[in-house]
């Protein structure tokens, strides 16, 4: 899915009185609750400060940071347990003025890799901030989720025909896939979702010693903004939504939208590719386009070995060119694997699509590593430790939590043919894929109403929303209906060009979210940056 969507009552526990409580308000803390008050004392979270040392693992920069904070397992009992964030940061370089947090999306993106991975994109903020990246809940080296042996969110079935004619063996595997998730990834699992996400980000705020949140959150990390400015409306600061999620739109919906947008991308991928001699698929953008629905059920129905240990499979490829098709810059290495998968059979290049651009190991002999769960306590993992498939099943479970709709096994049975046909229309190659991943929420917990209920009308100051034009994973109306909901604190820059969130594409929405960030300046609402000045 993009990068897109818990709260769950819970007895509550009594908390300080008197002067604790006036002390914690005027830090800009959230007070504890008075004894006819039902909220749990979290004090003990809010009086953290960051420990910044090296980092540890492969090819990470000398010049980043890291640390970690600790939060409740649940809010609603802390005293039930705790769990650890990994952070990362690069320092301010002049005058330190506070900290800007970043979220790369996913869900299930890891923001310690993202920003050792990337981070240099972002070092203009280090002229007045610490730039600021953190591992969500169930995500990299905090308590990763994972769902054992499975890798990808492939269908559980081969046979489309099959499964329409018979549905009932498909919700037989879901129900088991959704169990095997719920064993491998520990007590985390039932806690993890946007809403406690954001409140794990204010007590990383803060931590870091802001009275405010600065933040700049790509793709499924505008949810994560959106949510924060409703349930912290008096702590957000300098908000930046790049990339601008949908608040409202059932899975099913935001599937069928992606689906559409990435067979545009890769329509477009293909014209490019049928221009080059080197082009897998010759120069014909037509034969091309058959060529590549042939390659996707050919790999379907025999898969090929990987150097991992797993079969990669036609759908395991989708996966991949997905990743790629986010932004043009990387059309030069889809290429190149592309042709490496179909002359010589070799996975290696084209799998490195399959983590969003994030670490793969480098030995055949971690082929067999699986999750062990979270540490005992809720430590960090070694980043040896973190599963294969921690960020699809990341990815499945925030979107599960965030998601209140559950249909019944009749409705699945009655609307499945539905279903496929209307994701199949909007794209022959992506849209099995995400049909599967809008199926992969059967036999999970209901997810939380809050963020379709509630997250709209903030009372915040200025929030900086940039939806591109051409986007193949967040199609530009939803940057102009989460405006419509957030309301006149919502200003919206129109990016005229192509590619998933602009900031990295686009000089002009980079520097006025440059300027935003560090200056407060905010383009005129319904402003526009041109195809012209993208790099």
């Amino acid at each position: 899915m993009p990068a897109h969507p818990s709260t769950r009552p819970a007895p509550r526990r009594r908390a300080l009185l008197g002067a604790l409580a006036v002390t914690l308000l005027s830090a800009g803390l959230p007070a504890a609750a008075a004894d006819d008050g039902a909220q749990p004392d979290l004090s003990r979270f809010y009086r953290q400060t960051v420990s910044w040392g090296k980092c540890e693992g492969e090819d990470m920069p000398k010049d980043l940071q890291c640390g970690k904070v600790t939060v409740p397992l649940d809010y609603a009992r802390p005293e039930t347990g705790t769990l650890d964030l990994a952070l990362a940061r690069y320092r301010a370089s002049g005058d330190k003025r506070g900290s800007v947090v970043l979220n790369f999306g996913g869900p299930g993106g890891p923001g310690v890799a993202g920003l050792a991975a990337g981070g240099r994109a972002y070092l203009d903020l280090t002229d007045g901030y610490d730039v600021v990246s953190f591992d969500p809940r169930g995500v990299g080296r905090s308590s990763p989720v994972s769902c054992g042996d499975t890798y990808t969110t492939e269908p559980p079935a081969d046979d489309a025909d099959e499964v329409l004619r018979d549905p009932q063996e498909l919700l037989h595997q879901l129900r088991e896939e959704a169990e095997a998730c719920e064993k491998h990834s520990g007590p985390v699992l039932p806690h993890i979702g946007t809403v406690n996400v954001s409140r794990d980000l204010d007590v990383i705020r803060q931590a870091l010693g802001d009275r405010k949140l600065n933040y700049l959150g790509f793709s499924y990390g505008t949810r994560l903004g959106a949510v924060y400015a409703k349930q912290f409306p008096d702590r957000v600061g300098r908000l930046a939504l790049d990339g601008v999620d949908t608040l409202t739109e059932p899975l099913t919906e935001q599937g069928v939208a992606t689906a559409r947008g990435q067979q545009t991308a890769l329509d477009d991928f293909l014209d490019w590719c049928a221009r080059d001699i080197a082009c897998p698929f010759g120069q014909d953008a037509r034969r091309a386009r058959e060529d590549m629905r042939r390659l996707v059920r050919s790999l379907d129905e025999n898969p090929v070995p990987t150097d991992f240990g797993y079969e990669f499979s036609g759908q395991d490829l989708v996966g991949a060119i997905g990743q790629a098709l986010y932004s043009k810059e990387l059309w030069p290495s889809l290429e190149r694997a592309l042709a490496s998968l179909m002359e010589d059979g070799d996975t290696r290049h084209i799998e490195a699509f399959t983590t969003g651009g994030y670490h793969l190991p480098d030995h055949r002999e971690e082929a067999g590593r699986r999750a062990t769960g979270p540490k005992a306590g809720g430590g960090l993992a070694d980043e040896e430790d973190v599963p294969l498939d921690n960020l699809v099943a990341a990815l499945t479970a925030v979107n599960c939590a965030d998601d209140p709709d559950r249909p019944t096994a009749g409705r699945i049975e009655r609307d499945l043919g539905r279903l496929r046909t209307a994701y199949e229309r909007a794209s022959p190659v992506f849209g099995r894929y995400r049909l599967s991943e809008v199926l992969m929420c059967y036999g999970r917990p209901r997810g939380t109403d809050f963020i379709r209920d509630e997250v709209k009308n903030v009372d915040t100051p200025k929030l900086l929303l940039v939806g591109t034009r051409g986007d193949p994973a967040t199609p530009y109306r939803w940057t102009e209906q989460t405006a419509r909901r957030l309301g006149p604190s919502a200003v919206v820059l129109d990016n005229k060009g192509d590619g998933h969130t602009g900031y990295g594409s686009s000089k002009c929405v980079h520097r006025k979210i440059d300027d935003f960030l560090l200056y407060g300046t905010l383009p005129p609402n319904g402003s526009s940056c041109g195809v012209e000045e993208r790099e």
